[in-house]
């Protein structure tokens, strides 16, 4: 029987890409809801070509969550609008598919103690993640001693260290992968790396200080894990969003697909570098968040969020992003994390403050 699917986020990068996972193997799977926020002509007529319902608007996710009966619902919406449906998901039993970086940097112990509660899986989108996962798989947990995310370094990273003049579009032009504006230029911040340290503190019970970042710029190298006995096991593929949405639908199994194959040999060399935190200050802002602790992690993603909205439309400059996020974790007040609704209070905080 095929799986059913539900798809948040659909005619966004990742959600085009698992459609077109979907429309690949018809026997495996069937999207049953497709949700957007605005793009209402492009999500009905994705929908006709799928047989499926369209949702637009506020409230559309939660709403498919809640009227569909699927067997997955894939998140791959912008920013914290990925919270709420994640969570109706879970509580309806669902397999989460998760693209969407700042629901665990969020609420991340709240969303993977309900999901184990429900005994629901929490299945890794990003190429990292599901780097990570794939090398886990079969090891126990106490055998692991290091996650290694790697990065592309963004359109920057051989640029002079003084970004003050960054425009829009020059952010927005990736070497290596196509995604959404925000989760582009936090990209080219590395604030999506970032985002990524505390995603996999989450979903594979790792503390902060147990996970490195190292810049690879051919992105063929999507993650490493290094176990108690030396041993270091990576995930390699061509750059393509649709090898780990595939496997997020297909665990514990594989499917074939007609992927371009990796040929070492014709690469020639793979590249490591540190990253340069002269350059990517964001790096140290999420440290700073952790050493924090309470909510400082929500205040941290919902300052970026609206910093890098006000970049994209002109209002500020590209090296205020960095500069506006720290402005907000240095007067946040301290609010402990141990509840949704404090979650909620801290974004709050940040709209009023940079309302």
């Amino acid at each position: 029987m095929a799986k059913k699917i539900v798809i948040l986020g659909a005619t966004g990068s990742i959600g085009r890409n698992a459609i077109d996972v979907a429309l690949s193997h018809p026997d495996e799977f069937k999207v049953v809801a497709l949700v957007v926020r605005s793009s209402r002509d492009q999500c009905e007529a994705l929908a006709r070509e799928l047989g499926a319902k369209a949702y637009c608007g506020e409230d559309a996710a939660v709403r498919a969550v809640e009227e569909n009966d699927a067997d997955i619902c894939l998140v791959a919406t912008v920013g914290m609008s990925g919270l709420k449906p994640t969570m109706a998901a879970i509580e309806k039993g669902m397999d989460v598919a998760l693209a969407t970086k700042e629901v665990m940097v969020m609420a991340g112990e709240f969303v993977t103690r309900r999901a184990r509660e429900k005994g629901v899986r929490l299945l890794p989108v990003d190429s990292e993640h599901s780097a990570i996962f794939q090398c886990l798989q079969g090891s126990p947990r106490e055998s692991v001693e290091r996650l290694v995310l790697t990065a592309s370094g963004g359109p920057f990273l051989d640029e002079p260290a003084d970004l003050s003049s960054v425009t829009v579009e020059q952010a927005l032009n990736h070497p290596r992968w196509k995604m959404g504006p925000k989760v582009t230029i936090d990209s080219s911040t590395m604030m999506n790396k970032g985002f990524e340290i505390l995603e996999a503190r989450w979903l594979f019970d790792m503390p902060v200080e147990k996970i490195d970042v190292v810049v690879h710029p051919e992105s063929i190298v999507h993650s490493l894990v290094t176990f108690s006995d030396g041993a270091t096991l990576a995930q390699l593929s061509p750059p393509d969003m649709r090898v780990a949405i595939q496997y997020a639908l297909t665990w514990p199994g594989r499917l074939a697909s007609k992927r371009e194959q990796l040929d070492l040999a014709a690469l020639g060399s793979l590249t490591f570098r540190t990253p340069d935190p002269v350059r990517f200050p964001c790096l140290r802002l999420v440290k700073e968040a952790c050493a924090r602790g309470g909510c400082a992690a929500a205040v941290l993603a919902a300052a970026d969020e609206l910093a890098v909205q006000a970049f994209l439309d002109g209002k500020i400059k590209y090296t205020d992003i960095a500069a506006t996020v720290a402005d907000c974790l240095d007067l946040a007040p301290e609010i402990p994390c141990d509840s949704l609704d404090a979650v909620w209070a801290a974004t709050e905080w940040v709209s009023k403050r940079l309302g």
